[in-house]
């Protein structure tokens, strides 16, 4: 987001709270929150999050080397922080709208700094995989907090977009510059810096939190936290991402991933039927009956199967077939990067100008003949300009107007009081497709290079996630008009 579209988000935020009479935040009484340290934040602790996910996977030949880590121990430093990430989402985002978003932004940042710290000194495999877990936790935390910032200081309108569609942007920049943030920590210094770069950063971002950010929660008595339903949800969906994970190795239909893939939805029934009969839930059941929370969660969800494939893929193909340095396959994705940025500046004008639904379609196939122009030209002999800079383009812009849009319209007539389980909600859905989309296609471009070269499969997988994604956009028409929230 730029300091122009910054400064018109709250010059809108603040005319729309002297319209109505109200602060921008939903608060009752009291001036409108200063919106400069809400989009730091939102936007440092989003950044973080993400590149956290990928910034370790060029560091993790170092990391094997360093600690003489074996083959599964380097599988769990990435799931170590994959699955406590999804797992806990939901619980950070109801933890927020019971005891304030201010509190529990600064415990998780506090949690995923000192694991940061942890792992970056760790001196074996134990210590770095737990370090990696807790690191998870306190990102999901984290993350809830920084969209329902966004949520509840910015009315429905034209400045909630552009700050979600920043937001966003911010999101794909992390994952998108992981790799080259990783490769040059790793080649210039050591891959522990890859972990001990979050410890400056968080303590920054955090005394500007401690100072200058005012806390959401008000009420004279906080409502109690539902523990069965967030014992039941938080193991339900950390054995289901688990059991998904497990496919990719071991098959479908092995016992070590449909055993926790039944526990997991076992669980989850489990937490539907606490939710359903609880005076105070983790989750309100009621909130399933607005139609763009429902519908666009499931969207979301299912477009993030094919999405995943644009930054996995292509740094398999990169590196093992273009034979690309870490540092070089990290600056190969910097148009991507700035396609996404240019992209999410722009999609709040052409919506309100031809409308969220349409543009939400026009996103998402965008991003599907992308990914069907990037199979096409997956071959050995490739160049950056013909295998990667062409597809890049139609790819990254397609999926921040996606991601943006759907952001925004599954977090919209949701109450206050809600907004951070709403918020725990859709990084849930775009965390559970992601891994959903790894299993997926990471089974179908396996099976491809088994009767072909790596590029066969990678070409194969990007063409899956292309159809995956068309397929998503038959759902958007179920999406309500703007102004109607059911």
């Amino acid at each position: 987001m730029t300091t122009t579209d910054a400064a018109e988000a709250t010059d809108e935020t603040d005319q729309t709270a002297q319209t109505a009479g109200t602060p921008a935040t939903g608060a009752a009484t009291g001036p409108p929150a200063r919106l400069w340290p809400v989009l730091l934040a939102s936007y440092i602790g989003q950044f973080l999050v993400v590149l956290d996910v990928s910034v370790v996977n060029v560091a993790l030949p170092s990391m094997r080397d360093s600690l003489h880590l074996s083959g599964s121990a380097l599988q769990w430093v990435v799931n170590g922080y994959a699955l406590t990430f999804a797992g806990f989402l939901l619980l950070g985002g109801r933890l927020s709208d019971l005891f304030g978003h201010k509190r529990v932004y600064l415990a998780g940042l506090t949690l995923f700094a000192a694991a940061s710290l942890a792992g970056g000194l760790a001196q074996s495999d134990a210590v770095l995989i737990s370090a990696r877990a807790a690191q998870g936790i306190g990102a999901a935390f984290l993350a809830p907090v920084t969209l329902s910032l966004l949520t509840r200081a910015l009315p429905e309108g034209a400045a909630r977009t552009r700050a979600i569609a920043a937001w966003t942007a911010v999101g794909a920049a992390g994952g998108a510059t992981g790799g080259l943030i990783g490769g040059v920590l790793t080649d210039l210094a050591s891959w522990r810096w890859v972990l001990l770069i979050n410890v400056p950063v968080g303590v920054a971002v955090g005394a500007v939190v401690l100072l200058w950010l005012r806390d959401s929660h008000r009420d004279a008595e906080r409502p109690a936290l539902d523990l069965p339903g967030a014992v039941l949800v938080t193991g339900g969906v950390g054995a289901v991402a688990y059991g998904i994970t497990e496919t990719e190795s071991a098959g479908w239909s092995s016992g070590s991933a449909l055993l926790p893939l039944l526990a997991g939805l076992a669980a989850l029934a489990g937490f539907v039927a606490v939710e359903a009969r609880t005076a105070q839930p983790l989750m309100p059941l009621r909130l399933f009956r607005i139609r763009a929370v429902a519908v666009g969660n499931v969207v979301t969800l299912v477009s993030m199967v094919g999405a995943f494939a644009m930054w996995y893929f292509l740094t398999l193909y990169m590196q093992t077939v273009l034979d690309y340095s870490a540092i070089r396959t990290g600056l190969a994705f910097l148009p991507h990067t700035a396609a996404l940025i240019l992209a999410s500046q722009f999609a709040p004008r052409l919506t309100a100008r031809f409308g969220s639904r349409t543009m939400t379609v026009a996103g998402g196939l965008l991003t599907a003949g992308g990914f069907l122009w990037q199979a096409a030209v997956l071959d050995a002999d490739g160049t950056f300009v013909s295998a990667i800079l062409g597809p890049a383009l139609p790819m990254a812009a397609g999926i921040a107007i996606l991601m943006a849009l759907l952001t925004d319209v599954s977090t919209s007539g949701v109450g206050e009081r809600d907004a951070g389980g709403v918020s725990g909600l859709v990084n849930t859905s775009r965390q559970i497709g992601a891994v959903l989309g790894l299993a997926v296609l990471g089974t179908i471009a396996a099976s491809a290079a088994e009767h072909g070269t790596p590029e066969d499969g990678y070409a194969r997988a990007f063409l899956a996630g292309g159809l995956i994604t068309a397929a998503a956009m038959l759902l958007v028409p179920f999406l309500p008009r703007p102004g109607r929230g059911a």
